[in-house]
């Protein structure tokens, strides 16, 4: 019996019952100052600059705070900077501090702290890496005050501040953030509206977090990442529960309050609870990943990147991550969210219709000699651990040599960043996701970019689409806009970047007498109450 037969047996004999036997966590009785939430996947590392795990990244939303945040319109707010001027050639930006932040050992956050973490967060964002490479100087002016000058106008500076897909510009103390942008910190103090219980942290089984007294919220209303961001619960505490069916009984029975991704084989049951509320988690959805190591044999050929493409079928992955329920998914003959403004299918052929006899025609051109495709697929989290059995499959049908290795996401995002050989400890591919809130725009599209070296894991190096990039940051209308991200989709797909496996929506479920949940690309903790 599979998963997804097996979890829809459970639901119809009811979770309580059918779970009896498995190992439930043990978990106090719930106080109304404590929210228990179960996240996507286990805290492996916190290092919110190092990586780009979206579980690092939402944790650490709540302990680091950053300049700028960019709202639901994708506008960039003031967070913590209080003010900001640009001189009239673009070429230097001046920015000031609101006064009185505090970081969690109480030192004041001061003007060397931003530099520092500007210059560490820079050093592995894409956007970053643009605004180095123009970079005349970083620096204080004084305790509240630094500028940052330029040799030519960059005027989407704010959005590069504000943006919220990983890596984000948190802010840490300087004596941290001079920590080498590729080794992970050790020591965990921001100024956050959260502090990091380091004591408390048992990975694999739970992440603590305490409301931070001398925290100062703005005053605008909470809107994604901008606005006041006031904690109405004082501890949150995240309780790792791989297991679909075990979370959706701690759910039912009140042991834990929210749950970010309940398997959608499971939302029917949480529905017909009383004391359960179900809803999508983000309405602008996911792009579904399937990342492939450019460095190395076989996927530094072309033409076998391609062979993998023309033998994919979104539809099998689709299937396999989100069940029987179309509303859910979509096909995606490209790599941008549908329904945003820069939507296109332009060049997506491709992707458009399965075609296993052109897929081994391109193997066999390729010149391929056999090498294993070592696909590292996390086991912990549904979505990936569903794509990984679609893609061995896959790999085998057109005649490439597989070599699955079955593991979790901490050991994934910890390998995916290794550039040795996929015989030496490396990787050929792993599977993930991108929230569609990161792939409306280039700016905010880390996996779209293909800079060689400074590219996103697997380090695609195409300067047709590093081109386009460059003309989508140029363009001075949307029509502009599309027309360059026209061109940018068919390169992408063409030299394929990665292979997208199709756009979904993901459930969130949450006890009802948890108030304050929204939508979004992160779960939001400010603003929520428990009665």
């Amino acid at each position: 019996m599979d998963r997804r037969t097996f979890l829809k047996s459970a639901t119809g004999a009811g979770l309580a019952a059918a779970t009896g036997g498995l190992a439930m966590p043990a978990l106090a009785q719930s106080a109304s100052k404590t929210l228990r939430f179960v996240p996507q996947a286990n805290l492996a590392n916190f290092d919110p600059i190092w990586g780009t795990q979206y579980v690092v990244r939402n944790a650490a939303a709540l302990v680091w705070d950053t300049l700028y945040g960019v709202d639901s319109k994708f506008q960039p707010q003031r967070q913590m900077v209080e003010s900001e001027e640009v001189s009239s050639d673009g070429l230097t930006w001046t920015f000031k501090l609101r006064s009185g932040l505090k970081f969690h050992d109480g030192s004041p956050v001061t003007s060397k702290d931003v530099v520092a973490s500007l210059a560490r967060w820079s050093a592995r964002d894409p956007m970053g890496l643009m605004l180095r490479a123009i970079q005349v100087e970083l620096a204080p002016v004084d305790e509240l005050t630094w500028k940052w000058v330029l040799k030519e106008p960059y005027p989407k500076m704010l959005l590069a501040l504000a943006k919220n897909n990983a890596p984000c510009t948190f802010i840490m103390p300087e004596r941290i953030a001079k920590t080498d942008p590729f080794t992970q910190i050790t020591e965990y103090i921001g100024s956050g509206p959260m502090k990091f219980l380091k004591s408390d942290w048992v990975p694999g089984a739970k992440a603590v977090f305490e409301k931070f007294a001398d925290y100062k919220p703005r005053s605008e209303k909470p809107d994604w990442l901008a606005g006041g961001k006031t904690m109405l619960v004082d501890r949150i505490e995240w309780v790792i529960i791989p297991d679909a069916a075990t979370a959706a009984a701690a759910l039912q029975s009140g042991e834990v309050d929210w749950w970010e991704t309940p398997l959608a084989d499971l939302v029917p049951t949480l529905r017909k609870h009383k004391d359960i509320s179900v809803d999508i988690g983000d309405p602008l959805g996911n792009i579904g990943a399937f990342r492939m190591n450019h460095l190395f044999p076989p996927f530094n050929n072309q033409k076998v990147r391609q062979a993998v493409l023309t033998a994919l079928n979104q539809e099998d992955y689709m299937r396999a991550v989100v069940g029987d329920d179309d509303k859910l998914w979509k096909s995606l003959p490209g790599f941008f969210t549908p329904g945003t403004p820069l939507y296109t299918e332009q060049g997506g052929e491709m992707l458009k219709k399965r075609n296993v006899a052109e897929a081994k025609k391109l193997l066999a051109e390729s010149g391929y000699k056999g090498e294993p495709v070592v696909c590292v697929v996390a086991q912990d989290m549904a979505a990936t651990k569903s794509m990984g059995d679609v893609t061995a499959e896959l790999l085998k049908s057109i005649g490439l040599k597989v070599d699955f290795v079955a593991t979790d996401w901490g050991t994934v995002g910890a390998r995916r960043a290794q550039k040795t050989p996929p015989d030496q400890g490396g990787w050929s591919m792993f599977h993930t996701w991108h929230a569609g809130a990161d792939c409306v725009n280039p700016a905010s599209y880390t996996a779209i970019r293909a800079n060689g070296d400074k590219a996103w894991f697997g380090w695609p190096n195409v300067p047709a689409v590093e081109t386009e990039v460059t003309n989508w940051f140029k363009a001075k209308d949307l029509a502009e806009e599309k027309a360059v991200i026209g061109r940018l989709n068919q390169a992408a797909v063409e030299n394929v970047v990665f292979a997208p496996t199709g756009f979904y929506l993901s459930y969130q479920a949450w006890r009802k007498n948890v108030s304050g949940v929204t939508s979004g690309p992160l779960p939001v903790f400010w603003g929520v109450s428990k009665a």
